[in-house]
């Protein structure tokens, strides 16, 4: 194991909180990351890593290693980048949510293929969040909050639940004036984890709660905006699923003041130190496009966009 291998698993350690973790995702063996470590101490004579029964943390000599090693390893890879042929080439692999893929980045990789003929993208369109080590995954395109605090995320945008209707819909049946009066309207709900139906208000999403009897449950966000379209209910769905249909007037929002707090949408990645000029060349040209779209932005009270 050379050098500088070493000092890739030491920042590894630091990185995932644990020997065990690190060896995970570096598919290396637990042995293998404390004979680097303990090689390590050897050759600075000094403890890097204090350990624990449940933490893991450096000594002060350890910190300004850890500071010194992740330099070295970016201009390492700067180097190697550097000495690299100009054009792009090999394969991506990337994950986004199926209807946010479908309409927002689908085409962002039609273009970015476009520009760049020597690289090959495959996508992973999926509602859940796929682990990007586990999957092999450059990147994700998230909507909400990130969890993992290991990965590197970075917003690009937002969006809303917002609460829609088509307008043969409120003919029928009325515009609710306040979130209580949805229990007795006809609703459109996706497929949901628990038994528990009900959609919740205000910014914190704990100031108002209101039990559901959906006309409609489906786990297909198409075959909720055609349930919707139909006059088959109200629905709540995100802002960038439904912004063309605002627009067109065949959906109207319906209770703005009592939303929730925006959702952000996030690129997430393993690392940004060490990204390979590829990966990092998507996650700019991503960020310049999504950022610039206005239907992923949190809609104003009062926007009928």
């Amino acid at each position: 194991m050379d050098r500088l291998d070493e000092m890739a698993i030491f920042v590894a350690v630091l990185q995932y909180g644990s020997l065990a973790e690190a060896a995970r995702k570096l598919h290396r063996s637990p042995p293998a990351i404390t004979r680097a470590i303990a090689s390590l101490e050897h050759r600075f004579g000094a403890r890097l890593v204090e350990r624990t029964t449940r933490s893991l943390a450096p000594t002060e000599a350890g910190a300004r290693l850890a500071e010194k090693a992740r330099i070295l390893l970016s201009q390492y890879q700067d180097a190697v980048e550097d000495t690299a042929e100009t054009q792009l080439s090999g394969l991506l692999r990337i994950t986004a949510p199926v209807q946010f893929g479908r309409k927002h980045i689908a085409p962002l990789v039609m273009e970015f293929l476009a520009q760049h003929p020597d690289m090959q993208i495959e996508m992973m369109l999926n509602d859940r969040n796929l682990d990007l080590i586990d999957e092999g995954l450059d990147l994700a395109v998230r909507i909400g909050h990130q969890e993992d605090s290991g990965k590197v995320a970075r917003k690009v945008a937002e969006v809303t639940r917002i609460l829609v209707a088509s307008p043969a819909y409120l003919a029928l049946h009325g515009e609710p004036q306040h979130p209580s009066e949805l229990a007795s309207h006809q609703t459109v709900m996706g497929t949901l984890r628990t038994q528990i139906r009900e959609w919740r208000f205000g910014p914190h999403e704990d100031d108002l709660r209101v039990r559901l009897s959906p006309r409609l449950l489906s786990n297909d966000v198409e075959s909720q905006l055609l349930a919707v379209r139909s006059g088959q209910g109200i629905a709540r769905l995100l802002s960038y699923q439904v912004s063309d249909d605002l627009q067109a007037g065949s959906m109207v929002r319906l209770l703005a003041d009592f939303e929730p707090l925006p959702l952000p949408v996030q690129l997430v990645a393993q690392q940004v130190q060490q990204m390979p000029r590829k990966v990092r060349t998507f996650w700019d040209f991503t960020y310049q496009r999504l950022s610039e779209l206005p239907q992923l932005h949190a809609l104003d009270a009062s926007s009928e966009q």
